[in-house]
């Protein structure tokens, strides 16, 4: 009787230590996806802040200056004419740690072009871009975000990735600087594009916008990243 007492308890006890060893080994990676998860909700809160229809002499530099005081880096879709016209200011914005981007030579919808036109396009503001910066452009931004089957397809062809916006205060049509502030700051999430301007015409209201969104999109926890450089 007392073998067999002493075999049961052996047996119980052998039990309780493996039912110990399975429940440390099932909560380990619950623990550790857990960081993870935790990991990627803090690297995603990730804004990209772009601006469109540049260089412009006036309001570019005014752009660069926010920028700079926040520490923050966007990335420049750039209009070809626009760097040829302005190439120091486009040497500026890349050599300020921004990304340049391609933006068209003169802004067409690109939609409505041959195919020997959409090339130009392209191409002629690769060249000004890179005769200026060193680098070739990865990204087009259609103007207009105006995109079908043959643009992406073209666009591909040429070894570009097409990249619009999530998020678009019209900016361009001068609501006014605390409209501006106000429909970036209420729509933006984590991995948001934000969409402005500092060429095309006025831009005085971006401009006066954009400390204000910097600011508080750090204090909500934002950071922020260009594409490709």
């Amino acid at each position: 009787m007392i073998i067999g007492f002493s075999r049961k308890v052996g047996a119980l006890l052998v039990a309780a230590v493996l039912a110990l060893l399975a429940i440390g080994f099932s909560a380990a990676p619950a623990a550790a996806s857990s960081k993870a998860a935790a990991g990627k909700a803090v690297t995603s809160k990730v804004v990209y802040i772009t601006f469109d229809d540049g260089p412009s002499p006036v309001y570019t530099p005014k752009v660069l200056k926010v920028l700079a005081q926040y520490g923050v880096h966007a990335t420049f879709f750039e209009v070809g004419q626009n760097v040829a016209a302005h190439p120091s200011v486009t040497t500026r914005v890349y050599r300020a740690g921004n990304s340049v981007q391609n933006h068209s030579w003169s802004h067409p919808d690109l939609r409505k072009l041959s195919a020997s036109q959409f090339a130009y396009q392209v191409n002629a503001t690769d060249r000004q871009i890179r005769a200026h910066t060193g680098y070739r452009p990865c990204c087009l931004r259609p103007p207009y975000g105006a995109v079908n089957g043959a643009v992406r397809s073209r666009t591909a062809a040429l070894g570009k990735k097409i990249a619009l916006w999530t998020v678009d205060p019209r900016d361009w049509s001068r609501p006014g600087a605390s409209a501006i502030q106000a429909r970036v700051l209420s729509h933006v999430r984590p991995g948001s594009v934000v969409l402005l301007h500092d060429g095309g015409g006025d831009r005085s209201q971006t401009v006066a916008a954009l400390s204000g969104i910097l600011r508080t999109l750090k204090a909500r926890g934002y950071t922020f990243a260009t594409w490709a450089r």
